[in-house]
């Protein structure tokens, strides 16, 4: 919360200190879901200075930092894959796993999807890491955008429940 109040003072420090910590968990993010490294590298560089611009707009009660900061960086991803041509690629050829930065948070993400049942983890799979939107997903599964919305929701929820209180399986 102090590096992102002292960015919003306009100290480039605190930028520098947010992507020492944040950097390696973004580029592995960015490498799951756009595969390009040069694609990777302009929206981590892109979600920073979002960050660094709307630093005063950050409110700590509906986030922590690291929330924050991969949410921004998630949406930059999502819109550089929207940008992209259409091209289809069988699950095995993204779903290969990929090497984090933080091999905790790697491990425990993997196991948090590996412990849904099969279609919430296709589910999370298609949306978070492929960048589809609810009503793609809709109009992919053959099912009604609530319903898509709700199996996310549940799905998310599971693997909240899988992490524990700590974060930790």
């Amino acid at each position: 919360m102090a590096l992102i109040q002292a960015m919003a003072g306009g100290q480039e420090d605190a930028l520098r200190e947010l992507h020492d910590r944040y950097a390696r968990l973004l580029y592995a993010l960015g490498h799951r879901m756009l595969h390009q490294n040069d694609d990777v590298e302009s929206c981590v560089q892109d979600a920073f200075m979002n960050a660094w611009k709307h630093a005063g707009r950050f409110d700590a009660s509906r986030a922590s930092v690291k929330t924050w900061l991969v949410s921004i960086a998630h949406h930059r991803f999502l819109q550089e894959l929207r940008d992209r041509p259409q091209t289809s690629l069988e699950i095995e050829e993204w779903d290969a796993p990929t090497a984090a930065a933080d091999p905790t948070d790697r491990l425990l993400a993997e196991q948090a999807v590996q412990g849904l049942e099969t279609d919430q983890r296709k589910l999370i799979e298609l949306a978070y890491y492929r960048g589809y939107t609810h009503s793609e997903l809709a109009v992919l599964l053959g099912l009604p955008v609530g319903t898509v919305k709700s199996r996310l929701r549940s799905a998310l929820g599971r693997m909240k429940a899988l992490l524990g209180p700590s974060g930790t399986l």
